[in-house]
């Protein structure tokens, strides 16, 4: 019976809290913050890190690791896996793949707990009379897509650094020095920014500092080719087939009027020797990434054998390597950080990315890499996208440069209504008005080349940082051609409006129209996405088998009830096909009449309409008026 009663009181009091009754002592109260974390210091690192790494397991993805790390005294350290990657604007180090830590001192196991706030760091206390640490650990790669960027494959790999290492907390990292050695597949060769000796299958690294060695991924390989492009400026292909390697006179060539191109753009070289790195291959994952000396490049197979097919990703290159002086050079100064686990800001992306978006549009024409025609054609694309992006009412350009932090580019749902990094594309066109201001300003005397040299040009062969903030933009442009350029830039940036900036191209010499025709540029990009693209018509675009990849908000699509996930299997009863849509879509124009679709969505069917009469509708660029305008000149070779 005293138990019963017990349980009734127990529940009694339950209620009471839980109906908003005050129990003393009932409020949480919160944890006290570990601050064990020594902060960066500019002070030297008192010894010399060796890092030796076995790269030869390709079938099962891992590297297994060696590591020392020299100790100067007893007592607590802590040891850092890079998180804060340059290039990567967030915390985006692989921690998750780091397997198999083992640390010990002069023989006997040193025990380490993982920080619970900061999961890069592992505390630990480094016992009285040791002079190292001993680590050993695996990084277990991706096997499979969906863990994950692969980047082992079977004839190629591409190792990053901080993958395979760890760093002492309380330094900046340009003062720790350290030297590594890895050890491939035989018969590979490997290539990095950071020079190397080959020793049999080893590679032993220059010793530097461990921010240089971040900044030196490696590409290695079975199948690969090296082309020259400049004395300083080499071109490393590594492929899955040979074939892939086969690049035409013509085709390097380009490449070599990328390398004049940009440095008559910008006057001098941020780097003493330059490697860009280009995987062909449909088993190691894609990728575009700057260093100050070289760039990890991941595209399809096809870049040189299919090279008359239209552009496919031959902007990569031009972009990536327009880095070396705006991002890595030049450099945001909420951006830069002492070491990787100094959180970033971004706020500055719309230079370190837009304008790099800009230029690399701009060198891929005047270089010939990509023709100017298509490049007028991407262009179109870029800037009708923008245009048909309803979050620009409610979303400012600027907070875009939180996405990286936000979504880490995992998929959205509704891209045309969050907006997704558009501090790239829309940051180009801030850049290009800017360039056609300049040239109405000065009355065709200045232009964004002006801002190039300027902003950039100094320091040849500095692959430091340098640092700045909008007042530095303000000022250099102002240095150019007087003008209001803080209230420009705030307006372009802290404002939302229904249409994208067009500006710079109807004050250069061109207008965005849409046709029923696709551009050659057009369908170069539905093939290489494998869609069927009629966002300026319908609004979405289909995949393989009829899945729907995208619905614009607010369009015919949207107010139809179809949104990402569903799937289209009958278009007016007849099973579904590209053609077919696009020939519902031309008949609805005549008939006035709404296009009937079958979807399916998960395991359930419906019947849908979309009322659209419009026609097919696909962007391009019309030039307006006669003779050469400003846009022409831009795309012009110096």
């Amino acid at each position: 019976m005293r138990r019963a009663l017990a349980l009734t009181a127990l529940l009694l009091a339950t209620a009471s809290v839980s109906s908003g009754a005050t129990a003393q002592n009932s409020t949480p109260q919160p944890l006290p913050f570990d601050n064990r974390i020594p902060v960066a210091r500019d002070v030297a690192y008192p010894g010399t890190m060796t890092v030796t790494v076995d790269a030869t397991n390709i079938q099962q993805a891992i590297y297994r690791v060696k590591q020392v790390i020299p100790v100067a005294q007893a007592g607590p350290m802590v040891l850092m896996m890079p998180a804060w990657l340059p290039g990567k604007h967030a915390a985006r180090g692989e921690i998750e793949k780091l397997a198999g830590l083992k640390i010990s001192a002069n023989g006997t196991p040193v025990a380490w707990t993982r920080d619970t706030v900061d999961v890069w760091a592992f505390h630990l206390d480094v016992p009285a009379g040791a002079t190292q640490l001993d680590i050993e650990f695996q990084f277990v790669g991706a096997t499979d897509r969906d863990q994950g960027r692969v980047s082992i494959a079977p004839n190629m790999l591409n190792l990053q650094f901080e993958q395979v290492s760890l760093y002492p907390a309380g330094y900046f990292t340009r003062r720790i020095p350290v030297s590594a050695t890895v050890t491939y597949p035989t018969g590979w060769t490997a290539v990095s920014g950071l020079p190397a000796t080959k020793q049999g299958d080893a590679y032993v690294y220059q010793t530097t500092d461990y921010e240089t060695l971040i900044d030196s991924p490696v590409f290695a390989g079975k199948h690969y080719r090296e082309f020259k492009l400049s004395d300083r400026v080499d071109l490393n292909v590594f492929a899955d087939e040979p074939e892939e390697l086969e690049a035409k006179p013509e085709q390097i060539e380009a490449h070599k009027k990328l390398v004049q191109q940009s440095i008559k753009l910008f006057g001098s070289q941020h780097y003493d020797q330059y490697e860009f790195l280009l995987s062909i291959s449909d088993e190691m994952g894609g990728i575009g990434l700057e260093h100050h000396r070289s760039s990890e490049n991941g595209v399809g197979p096809g870049y040189f054998t299919k090279w008359s097919e239209g552009p496919g990703s031959r902007n990569l290159l031009p972009h990536e390597f327009v880095h070396s002086w705006n991002g890595k050079f030049r450099r945001g100064n909420d951006s830069w950080t002492p070491d990787f686990r100094t959180p970033m800001r971004d706020s500055l992306l719309w230079v370190y990315e837009g304008q790099t978006q800009f230029w690399g549009y701009v060198l891929q024409a005047r270089s010939g890499i990509v023709s100017k025609q298509d490049t007028l054609d991407m262009l179109a694309s870029i800037a009708a996208s923008l245009d048909n992006r309803p979050a620009r009412t409610w979303r400012p350009l600027i907070d875009t440069t939180n996405d990286p932090i936000i979504s880490a580019r995992r998929p959205k749902g509704w891209v045309s209504w969050q907006r997704s990094e558009d501090y790239y594309n829309e940051g180009l066109l801030v850049w290009l008005e800017v360039d056609a201001r300049l040239r109405s300003l000065s009355r065709g005397h200045k232009s964004m080349d002006d801002f190039a040299r300027a902003f950039f040009g100094m320091r040849d062969g500095d692959w430091g940082v340098l640092t700045y903030d909008f007042a530095d933009v303000v000022k250099t442009l102002d240095a150019i051609q007087p003008y209001d350029w803080a209230g420009f830039l705030t307006t372009r940036l802290h404002g939302v409006a229904d249409r994208a900036p067009l500006d710079g191209f109807t004050r250069n010499g061109y207008r965005l129209i849409y046709t029923d025709e696709p551009t050659a540029a057009f369908k170069s990009a539905e093939k290489r996405s494998g869609r069927a693209d009629f966002s300026y018509s319908l609004g979405l675009a289909v995949g393989k088998g009829g899945a729907i990849g995208s619905v614009t908000w607010d369009s015919p699509a949207f107010n139809a009830g179809l949104d990402l996930g569903d799937t289209i299997v009958a278009v007016a009863g007849r099973e579904y096909s590209d053609e077919r849509l696009k020939a519902a879509i031309v008949e609805a124009k005549v008939s006035k009449t709404p296009i009937r679709l079958m979807i399916k969505s998960g395991t359930r069917y419906r019947e849908t309409t979309i009322d659209y009469t419009g026609g097919l509708r696909y962007p391009r660029l019309e030039k307006i008026g006669t003779g050469e305008g400003g846009l022409d000149r831009l795309l012009s070779a110096r």
